[in-house]
Protein backbone atom coordinates (compact mmCIF):
# COMPACT_ATOMS: atom_id res chain seq x y z
CA UNK A 1 0.00 0.00 0.00
CA UNK A 2 1.19 3.31 -1.05
CA UNK A 3 1.53 6.18 1.30
CA UNK A 4 -1.29 8.34 -0.98
CA UNK A 5 -3.72 5.25 -0.34
CA UNK A 6 -3.06 5.06 2.93
CA UNK A 7 -2.64 8.42 3.71
CA UNK A 8 -6.62 9.55 1.68
CA UNK A 9 -8.36 10.80 4.72
CA UNK A 10 -5.57 14.21 5.17
CA UNK A 11 -4.51 14.46 1.30
CA UNK A 12 -8.49 14.80 0.10
CA UNK A 13 -11.23 16.44 2.33
CA UNK A 14 -14.57 16.13 2.28
CA UNK A 15 -14.12 19.47 0.62
CA UNK A 16 -12.10 18.60 -2.41
CA UNK A 17 -13.32 19.66 -5.35
CA UNK A 18 -15.98 18.12 -7.00
CA UNK A 19 -17.13 15.87 -4.13
CA UNK A 20 -20.35 14.61 -3.05
CA UNK A 21 -22.76 16.58 -1.33
CA UNK A 22 -21.55 16.22 1.72
CA UNK A 23 -25.52 16.85 3.18
CA UNK A 24 -26.64 14.18 0.62
CA UNK A 25 -24.59 11.57 2.21
CA UNK A 26 -26.18 8.66 4.44
CA UNK A 27 -23.60 6.92 6.50
CA UNK A 28 -23.89 3.43 6.45
CA UNK A 29 -21.48 2.55 9.55
CA UNK A 30 -17.89 2.67 9.96
CA UNK A 31 -16.85 1.58 6.31
CA UNK A 32 -17.84 4.80 5.13
CA UNK A 33 -20.85 3.65 2.71
CA UNK A 34 -23.21 5.91 1.65
CA UNK A 35 -26.28 6.24 -1.17
CA UNK A 36 -24.78 7.06 -4.04
CA UNK A 37 -26.32 10.71 -5.21
CA UNK A 38 -26.03 13.92 -7.38
CA UNK A 39 -22.37 15.56 -7.27
CA UNK A 40 -21.81 19.80 -7.74
CA UNK A 41 -19.44 19.37 -10.97
CA UNK A 42 -20.13 16.29 -12.80
CA UNK A 43 -18.29 15.26 -15.79
CA UNK A 44 -20.57 12.71 -16.75
CA UNK A 45 -24.14 11.96 -15.39
CA UNK A 46 -26.60 8.79 -16.34
CA UNK A 47 -30.32 8.80 -15.71
CA UNK A 48 -32.80 5.74 -15.62
CA UNK A 49 -29.86 4.19 -17.77
CA UNK A 50 -31.29 0.62 -18.94
CA UNK A 51 -29.25 -1.86 -20.98
CA UNK A 52 -30.86 -4.58 -22.42
CA UNK A 53 -28.79 -7.64 -24.44
CA UNK A 54 -30.87 -10.02 -26.22
CA UNK A 55 -34.79 -9.97 -26.39
CA UNK A 56 -37.97 -12.19 -25.41
CA UNK A 57 -36.93 -14.92 -22.66
CA UNK A 58 -33.42 -14.35 -23.99
CA UNK A 59 -33.47 -10.79 -22.88
CA UNK A 60 -30.78 -9.58 -19.79
CA UNK A 61 -31.04 -6.71 -18.24
CA UNK A 62 -27.29 -5.87 -17.40
CA UNK A 63 -28.12 -1.91 -16.31
CA UNK A 64 -31.87 -1.41 -14.26
CA UNK A 65 -32.45 2.18 -14.36
CA UNK A 66 -29.09 3.82 -12.90
CA UNK A 67 -28.47 6.63 -11.95
CA UNK A 68 -24.91 7.45 -11.53
CA UNK A 69 -23.14 11.44 -11.30
CA UNK A 70 -19.11 11.10 -11.75
CA UNK A 71 -17.21 14.51 -10.17
CA UNK A 72 -15.18 16.21 -12.24
CA UNK A 73 -11.00 16.02 -11.47
CA UNK A 74 -11.65 13.16 -9.06
CA UNK A 75 -10.58 9.67 -9.69
CA UNK A 76 -13.90 7.58 -9.49
CA UNK A 77 -13.16 3.72 -9.39
CA UNK A 78 -16.38 1.38 -10.20
CA UNK A 79 -16.51 -2.31 -8.12
CA UNK A 80 -18.97 -4.95 -8.69
CA UNK A 81 -19.06 -8.95 -9.07
CA UNK A 82 -19.05 -10.47 -12.90
CA UNK A 83 -22.46 -9.53 -14.27
CA UNK A 84 -22.83 -6.78 -12.02
CA UNK A 85 -23.10 -4.19 -14.83
CA UNK A 86 -19.67 -2.40 -13.97
CA UNK A 87 -18.07 -2.55 -17.67
CA UNK A 88 -21.58 -2.28 -19.20
CA UNK A 89 -22.40 0.91 -17.38
CA UNK A 90 -18.69 2.16 -18.51
CA UNK A 91 -19.30 1.31 -22.21
CA UNK A 92 -22.05 3.17 -22.50
CA UNK A 93 -21.13 6.13 -20.14
CA UNK A 94 -18.41 6.08 -22.75
CA UNK A 95 -20.30 5.99 -26.15
CA UNK A 96 -18.88 2.43 -26.99
CA UNK A 97 -22.39 0.90 -26.09
CA UNK A 98 -25.82 2.08 -27.09
CA UNK A 99 -28.16 2.25 -23.96
CA UNK A 100 -31.36 0.40 -24.33
CA UNK A 101 -33.51 3.41 -22.64
CA UNK A 102 -32.72 6.62 -20.54
CA UNK A 103 -30.22 9.24 -21.21
CA UNK A 104 -26.14 10.04 -20.89
CA UNK A 105 -24.90 13.44 -20.11
CA UNK A 106 -20.76 13.84 -21.19
CA UNK A 107 -19.32 16.97 -20.40
CA UNK A 108 -22.76 19.10 -20.77
CA UNK A 109 -23.22 17.42 -23.92
CA UNK A 110 -26.20 15.06 -24.37
CA UNK A 111 -24.80 11.25 -26.12
CA UNK A 112 -27.66 8.78 -25.63
CA UNK A 113 -29.48 10.37 -29.33
CA UNK A 114 -26.17 10.98 -30.73
CA UNK A 115 -25.36 9.43 -34.54
CA UNK A 116 -22.19 7.29 -34.52
CA UNK A 117 -20.09 10.00 -36.50
CA UNK A 118 -20.50 12.71 -33.50
CA UNK A 119 -20.07 9.97 -30.99
CA UNK A 120 -16.86 8.63 -33.02
CA UNK A 121 -15.81 12.53 -32.96
CA UNK A 122 -16.68 12.90 -29.20
CA UNK A 123 -14.26 9.98 -28.40
CA UNK A 124 -11.67 11.36 -30.32
CA UNK A 125 -11.64 14.28 -28.69
CA UNK A 126 -12.89 14.27 -25.52
CA UNK A 127 -12.64 11.01 -24.24
CA UNK A 128 -9.30 8.61 -23.18
CA UNK A 129 -9.05 5.57 -22.80
CA UNK A 130 -7.41 2.63 -21.17
CA UNK A 131 -7.67 -0.96 -21.78
CA UNK A 132 -6.81 -4.22 -19.83
CA UNK A 133 -5.34 -5.54 -22.97
CA UNK A 134 -3.16 -2.01 -23.91
CA UNK A 135 -4.58 -1.73 -27.24
CA UNK A 136 -0.87 -0.20 -28.80
CA UNK A 137 -0.57 -0.63 -32.37
CA UNK A 138 2.91 -2.81 -32.74
CA UNK A 139 4.24 -1.10 -36.03
CA UNK A 140 4.60 2.20 -34.59
CA UNK A 141 7.11 3.48 -31.61
CA UNK A 142 5.51 4.42 -28.04
CA UNK A 143 5.89 8.46 -28.48
CA UNK A 144 3.76 7.59 -32.09
CA UNK A 145 1.66 5.71 -29.80
CA UNK A 146 0.58 8.35 -27.39
CA UNK A 147 0.30 10.76 -30.14
CA UNK A 148 -2.28 8.44 -32.48
CA UNK A 149 -5.44 10.00 -31.45
CA UNK A 150 -4.39 13.30 -31.98
CA UNK A 151 -3.00 12.22 -35.47
CA UNK A 152 -6.37 10.51 -36.27
CA UNK A 153 -7.96 13.83 -35.22
CA UNK A 154 -5.80 15.85 -37.20
CA UNK A 155 -5.07 17.99 -33.90
CA UNK A 156 -1.79 19.46 -33.33
CA UNK A 157 0.42 17.74 -30.90
CA UNK A 158 1.00 20.62 -28.05
CA UNK A 159 4.68 19.96 -27.35
CA UNK A 160 5.04 21.22 -23.76
CA UNK A 161 1.55 19.27 -22.83
CA UNK A 162 3.64 16.23 -24.54
CA UNK A 163 7.02 16.18 -22.75
CA UNK A 164 4.84 17.04 -19.31
CA UNK A 165 2.79 13.80 -19.17
CA UNK A 166 6.05 11.28 -20.96
CA UNK A 167 8.22 13.10 -17.66
CA UNK A 168 4.92 12.25 -15.40
CA UNK A 169 4.70 8.33 -16.55
CA UNK A 170 8.14 7.93 -16.53
CA UNK A 171 8.76 7.47 -20.76
CA UNK A 172 11.13 10.00 -21.90
CA UNK A 173 13.94 7.22 -22.59
CA UNK A 174 11.72 4.87 -24.04
CA UNK A 175 9.77 6.81 -26.64
CA UNK A 176 11.56 5.62 -29.99
CA UNK A 177 10.83 1.45 -28.69
CA UNK A 178 7.95 -0.30 -30.10
CA UNK A 179 5.00 -2.14 -28.15
CA UNK A 180 7.38 -5.54 -28.02
CA UNK A 181 10.76 -4.46 -26.65
CA UNK A 182 8.22 -2.45 -23.55
CA UNK A 183 7.62 -4.38 -20.20
CA UNK A 184 3.84 -4.49 -19.62
CA UNK A 185 3.79 -2.20 -16.98
CA UNK A 186 5.82 1.02 -19.86
CA UNK A 187 3.03 -0.49 -22.47
CA UNK A 188 -0.14 0.64 -20.27
CA UNK A 189 2.09 3.62 -18.80
CA UNK A 190 2.50 4.37 -22.78
CA UNK A 191 -1.50 4.04 -23.21
CA UNK A 192 -1.88 5.95 -19.83
CA UNK A 193 0.18 8.85 -21.45
CA UNK A 194 -2.32 8.21 -24.90
CA UNK A 195 -5.35 8.87 -22.85
CA UNK A 196 -4.68 11.70 -21.60
CA UNK A 197 -2.20 13.93 -23.88
CA UNK A 198 -4.99 15.43 -25.10
CA UNK A 199 -6.64 16.93 -22.21
CA UNK A 200 -10.03 14.78 -22.82
CA UNK A 201 -13.12 15.55 -20.74
CA UNK A 202 -12.56 11.99 -19.30
CA UNK A 203 -10.39 9.20 -18.87
CA UNK A 204 -12.18 5.57 -18.60
CA UNK A 205 -9.86 2.60 -17.92
CA UNK A 206 -11.46 -0.47 -18.17
CA UNK A 207 -9.64 -3.16 -15.87
CA UNK A 208 -6.31 -1.40 -16.72
CA UNK A 209 -3.75 -3.22 -14.06
CA UNK A 210 -6.21 -6.70 -15.06
CA UNK A 211 -2.54 -8.06 -17.01
CA UNK A 212 0.12 -6.67 -14.56
CA UNK A 213 2.28 -7.71 -11.46
CA UNK A 214 1.70 -6.10 -8.67
CA UNK A 215 5.14 -3.67 -9.48
CA UNK A 216 3.70 -2.85 -12.88
CA UNK A 217 0.25 -2.01 -10.93
CA UNK A 218 1.22 0.25 -9.08
CA UNK A 219 3.32 2.17 -11.57
CA UNK A 220 -0.24 2.59 -13.63
CA UNK A 221 -2.02 3.33 -10.77
CA UNK A 222 -0.01 5.80 -9.78
CA UNK A 223 0.15 7.40 -13.19
CA UNK A 224 -3.69 7.45 -13.29
CA UNK A 225 -3.43 9.07 -9.60
CA UNK A 226 -1.43 11.56 -10.67
CA UNK A 227 -2.84 13.00 -13.87
CA UNK A 228 -6.33 13.67 -11.25
CA UNK A 229 -3.58 15.12 -8.77
CA UNK A 230 -1.53 16.65 -11.29
CA UNK A 231 -3.29 17.80 -14.58
CA UNK A 232 -6.92 17.94 -13.09
CA UNK A 233 -7.79 14.99 -14.99
CA UNK A 234 -11.10 13.17 -14.17
CA UNK A 235 -10.58 9.22 -14.28
CA UNK A 236 -13.15 6.32 -14.03
CA UNK A 237 -11.82 3.28 -13.32
CA UNK A 238 -13.41 -0.47 -13.27
CA UNK A 239 -11.40 -2.93 -11.40
CA UNK A 240 -12.49 -5.89 -8.99
CA UNK A 241 -9.03 -4.94 -7.28
CA UNK A 242 -9.46 -3.47 -3.36
CA UNK A 243 -5.96 -2.21 -3.81
CA UNK A 244 -6.21 -0.93 -6.95
CA UNK A 245 -9.72 0.64 -5.52
CA UNK A 246 -7.85 2.71 -3.00
CA UNK A 247 -6.73 4.88 -4.87
CA UNK A 248 -9.53 6.32 -6.06
CA UNK A 249 -11.11 9.87 -4.22
CA UNK A 250 -14.82 7.95 -4.48
CA UNK A 251 -15.53 3.91 -4.92
CA UNK A 252 -19.24 3.17 -6.44
CA UNK A 253 -20.69 -0.58 -5.75
CA UNK A 254 -22.65 -2.25 -8.26
CA UNK A 255 -25.02 -5.57 -8.06
CA UNK A 256 -27.27 -6.72 -10.60
CA UNK A 257 -27.27 -3.39 -12.37
CA UNK A 258 -27.85 -1.11 -10.16
CA UNK A 259 -25.88 1.46 -7.83
CA UNK A 260 -26.04 0.16 -4.38
CA UNK A 261 -23.00 2.12 -2.54
CA UNK A 262 -20.71 4.56 -2.53
CA UNK A 263 -17.22 5.05 -0.24
CA UNK A 264 -15.47 8.10 -0.32
CA UNK A 265 -11.69 8.31 0.49
CA UNK A 266 -11.60 4.83 0.42
CA UNK A 267 -8.51 2.08 1.68
CA UNK A 268 -7.94 -1.04 1.06
CA UNK A 269 -9.27 -2.73 3.83
CA UNK A 270 -12.48 0.08 4.11
CA UNK A 271 -13.30 -1.74 0.92
CA UNK A 272 -12.68 -5.16 1.82
CA UNK A 273 -15.07 -4.67 4.91
CA UNK A 274 -17.60 -2.90 3.06
CA UNK A 275 -17.78 -5.71 0.48
CA UNK A 276 -18.30 -8.36 3.35
CA UNK A 277 -20.84 -5.84 4.93
CA UNK A 278 -22.91 -6.00 1.81
CA UNK A 279 -22.46 -9.97 1.60
CA UNK A 280 -19.60 -10.96 -0.49
CA UNK A 281 -19.34 -14.51 -0.33
CA UNK A 282 -15.93 -15.36 1.40
CA UNK A 283 -17.11 -13.02 4.05
CA UNK A 284 -15.08 -14.57 6.39
CA UNK A 285 -11.42 -14.11 4.86
CA UNK A 286 -12.71 -10.69 3.61
CA UNK A 287 -14.14 -9.33 6.69
CA UNK A 288 -11.02 -10.86 9.12
CA UNK A 289 -12.39 -11.89 12.58
CA UNK A 290 -15.59 -10.88 11.64
CA UNK A 291 -18.53 -13.91 11.40
CA UNK A 292 -19.87 -14.85 8.25
CA UNK A 293 -23.54 -13.81 9.65
CA UNK A 294 -22.49 -10.41 10.27
CA UNK A 295 -25.21 -7.32 9.94
CA UNK A 296 -25.82 -6.07 6.71
CA UNK A 297 -25.25 -2.65 5.43
CA UNK A 298 -28.18 -0.87 6.96
CA UNK A 299 -31.22 -0.67 4.32
CA UNK A 300 -28.60 -0.36 1.37
CA UNK A 301 -30.42 -2.02 -1.02
CA UNK A 302 -28.77 -5.71 -2.69
CA UNK A 303 -25.70 -6.80 -2.21
CA UNK A 304 -21.84 -7.29 -4.03
CA UNK A 305 -22.21 -10.86 -3.98
CA UNK A 306 -19.60 -12.62 -5.71
CA UNK A 307 -16.80 -10.01 -6.42
CA UNK A 308 -13.26 -11.27 -6.94
CA UNK A 309 -12.16 -13.21 -4.25
CA UNK A 310 -8.34 -12.82 -5.54
CA UNK A 311 -9.04 -9.02 -3.43
CA UNK A 312 -8.33 -10.47 -0.08
CA UNK A 313 -4.70 -10.45 -0.98
CA UNK A 314 -2.34 -8.79 -2.91
CA UNK A 315 -3.03 -7.29 -6.58
CA UNK A 316 -3.25 -10.61 -8.39
CA UNK A 317 -0.05 -11.30 -10.24
CA UNK A 318 -0.30 -12.64 -13.72
CA UNK A 319 3.02 -14.07 -15.79
CA UNK A 320 5.18 -11.37 -15.27
CA UNK A 321 6.29 -7.91 -16.74
CA UNK A 322 7.95 -8.82 -19.12
CA UNK A 323 7.86 -7.76 -23.18
CA UNK A 324 3.92 -7.19 -24.19
CA UNK A 325 1.99 -5.68 -26.77
CA UNK A 326 -1.62 -6.16 -26.20
CA UNK A 327 -4.13 -6.41 -29.56
CA UNK A 328 -5.35 -3.27 -31.45
CA UNK A 329 -8.81 -4.47 -31.52
CA UNK A 330 -11.26 -2.19 -29.68
CA UNK A 331 -9.06 0.44 -30.57
CA UNK A 332 -10.71 1.00 -33.29
CA UNK A 333 -13.82 1.95 -31.69
CA UNK A 334 -12.51 4.11 -29.35
CA UNK A 335 -10.59 6.30 -31.80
Amino acid sequence: MTRHAQDRSDDFSAGHRGGPDPARRRDRGSTGLAEHGPVDDPVVTARALFKVFGRGENAVTALDGVDVSIARARFTAIMGPSGSGKSTLMHCLAGLESATSGTIALDGQEITSMSQRRLTRLRRERIGFVFQSFNLVPSLTAGENITLPLDIARRKVERSRFDQVVEAVGLSDRLSHRPAELSGGQVQRTACARSIVGRPAVVFADEPTGNLDSRATEQVLRVLRSSVDDFDQSVVMVTHEAEAAAWADTVLFLRDGRVVAEMNDPDRDRVLEALHDLGSPGGGSIGRGRSAGASGAGGITGSIAGTAGSTAGAVPTPPGDGPAAGPAGAQGSAL
